[in-house]
């Protein structure tokens, strides 16, 4: 019988592999709490406890790193909605999706997307890595909104891609923070106020 080669992976590559992936996290906690601006390459490395010159031997600059914490996002989000059931209704997976990310948001594990300016965003563009992913995403949530719109469950006036940059921007949507310090509600009912604005509408039933 014939086996599958095995590739052994030696100590020092498993102990680099586990720092970069320590560097991405903190890389993605910075991003969420304070945006690519703000975030300094000082303070990713003594988030993750090494020297800024070991730093930069993973990453050159700081656009390269924030391109990988995104690119893990998006990566993260291809594997989500692999999980989710082929034959639910389209509307039902758009949901569930945009209360995972908004649920991430909460979490602090969701980055904030850069400016129109940002020098981030020309490095993301030129990423082949992050560009697939969103394209993929892209395209699974568009196929799922046209049906929905075919079907009746969304509006048909609004155009596909209007409806897809609204629910992208719920993923970066200042009204989750805001609950949250206000203090009155959970996660779960904030998730639920916001969900509902953002497929029910504010029109009274």
């Amino acid at each position: 019988m014939k086996t599958g080669n095995v590739v052994k992976v030696s100590f020092k590559e498993q102990m680099l592999q586990a720092r970069e992936d320590a560097i991405i996290r903190a890389v993605n906690h910075l991003l969420a709490e304070k945006g690519f601006e703000a975030m300094t390459v000082d303070e990713v490395a003594a988030s993750v406890g090494i020297a800024k010159a070991s730093l930069y031997k993973h990453f050159p600059s700081k656009e390269d790193l924030a391109c990988a914490a995104m690119v893990r996002v998006m990566q993260r989000a291809q594997d989500f909605l692999a999980t989710l059931p082929p034959d639910a209704e389209p509307l039902d997976k758009l949901r569930t999706v945009v209360r995972w990310t908004m649920q991430l948001k909460l979490d602090g594990e969701m980055p904030s997307l850069p400016s129109q300016n940002s020098s981030l965003r020309a490095t993301l563009m030129a990423s082949k890595d992050y560009m697939n992913g969103l394209l993929e995403v892209s395209d699974i949530l568009g196929a799922w909104i046209e049906t929905a719109q075919a079907t009746g469950r969304i509006n048909a006036q609004i155009p596909a891609i209007a409806v897809l940059y609204t629910l992208y921007a719920r993923a970066c949507d200042p009204v989750l923070e805001f609950l949250k310090m206000g203090g009155q509600h959970d996660n779960d009912q904030i998730l639920d106020l916001v969900m509902s604005t953002c497929f029910d509408g504010l029109n009274a039933r």
